[in-house]
Parts: C-alpha cells; sequence; structure tokens
C-alpha cells in the first residue's frame, strides 16, 4: 500500500540543519501545531537559493512542506523577523535548548505549549534577560510537556532533595529567586539526566569549556 501524500504549513524554528546530497540540506524544524519535523531543503546549499538565508535558528518562520513517509519537502520558507540574532552565551544557550528538544521530544508529537515555551525562551534570550531564569523555566517547561515533572512531595525517580519552598518557586514562576540556583537547579537538571538515561548533552560541556576558558 503506497503511502499518502500529505502537505502543511506552521510557525517553526530551525533546531538543526546538516548537508543532503549535494546541494541541499536535512533540516530538523520544531513546530507549534505538528511538533518535530524532518524536512529536506532541496538546493538550500546553493549560492541564490531563496532557503539559504532564511534557514537560520533562533529566527521564527513560517515553513510549508509536502511529501510522503517521515522526511518531507520544504517547500518553503519565509522569515517573520523581529527577533535579533543570539549571540556569545546566549548563543550557547539557544543551542542547549535546541539539543533538549532534539533528546526529548518524538517526531510529528505536537506540543503546542512547549513550542510557546521554547519561542519564551529564544526572545528573552535575545533581549539580553540573564539567562539563568530563562533556562530553568524551559527546563521545567520541558518535563511537563514529557510527563517527567513530578508533583511535590514527590521529588520524581532522583536522589535530589526539594524542599517545599523550592517547589513554591516553581509553581509562581518566580525562576530569579535565590533558592532556584540553590534547589532547583540541581533538582531539575538531576531529572533531565534521567530522562536521557544518563546520556550526556553536548551543550552543556560545551557551555562548561566556554565558561572556564574565560569566554563566557
Amino acid at each position: 500500500m503506497s503511502e499518502t501524500r500529505r502537505g502543511g504549513s506552521d510557525r517553526g524554528f530551525l533546531l538543526h540543519a546538516e548537508p543532503w546530497r549535494e546541494t541541499s540540506l536535512l533540516v530538523d524544524a520544531w513546530t507549534r501545531a505538528h511538533g518535530r519535523l524532518w524536512l529536506v531543503a532541496k538546493g538550500a546549499k546553493r549560492p541564490h537559493s531563496a532557503l539559504r538565508s532564511v534557514l537560520l535558528p533562533f529566527q521564527p518562520l513560517h515553513l510549508r512542506w509536502s511529501g510522503k513517509g517521515e522526511r518531507l519537502t520544504l517547500t518553503g520558507a519565509e522569515w517573520l523577523g523581529g527577533m535579533p540574532l543570539l549571540s556569545g552565551e546566549a548563543l550557547w544557550c539557544g543551542y542547549y535548548l535546541n539539543e533538549l528538544i532534539l533528546r526529548l521530544a518524538p517526531r510529528e508529537v505536537p506540543h503546542p505549549e512547549w513550542f510557546g515555551a521554547y519561542e519564551t525562551a529564544v526572545r528573552a534570550l535575545a533581549s539580553g534577560e540573564p539567562v539563568a531564569p530563562v533556562l530553568r523555566a524551559f527546563e521545567w517547561a520541558s518535563l511537563q510537556a514529557t510527563g517527567h515533572a513530578p508533583q511535590w512531595p514527590e521529588t520524581g525517580p532522583v536522589a535530589v532533595p526539594l524542599s517545599a519552598e523550592a517547589y513554591a518557586a516553581i509553581t509562581q514562576g518566580a525562576w530569579s529567586a535565590p533558592i532556584v540556583a540553590r534547589e532547583v537547579k540541581p533538582w531539575l537538571r538531576a531529572l533531565i539526566d534521567h530522562c536521557l538515561e544518563g546520556r550526556p548533552l553536548r551543550t552543556r560541556a560545551f557551555m562548561k569549556e566556554w565558561v572556564t576558558n574565560g569566554k563566557g
């Protein structure tokens, strides 16, 4: 039985892109209503391709696609504008957000609230807000979206303690509170590590090395 041809369009972001054959890119996109999509951007590596200047990370896009199976063809992309490019520490933090989605989100499962949390986080990083509260908020949103966010007094399958005061900071969205750095950050990281079954996140190692080398 042949696969049904399908198409669609949605607001989205580029999570990752890699070369595909001689002139194309294989794009992992994060969309509001369709979740993660695997899209082939045909000819995107050519110098005069309309897609070449549009497919940038951390920029809101309107994407169109069609095709059969899991790997679809990107038929159009428009930059929606309104967001500065990330740089420095904010850029590394953006890559961390992307890696969390790539590692935790299955393909083609809609997560509109998680998508909204991602766009909010990217906008906050682009506007120069302190990065730590932005990362903690997105880590919590990621755990909620994937069904791994425990309800206090349960602390989940990790041995890291969490006080009532710390959980209150989470539920109130008080990500800048001092207790977040002391208690919430190690707890969230332990939960994420458990979800990843101990497989390390490359962006964490890069960020640590970047700061250690005095470039943060």
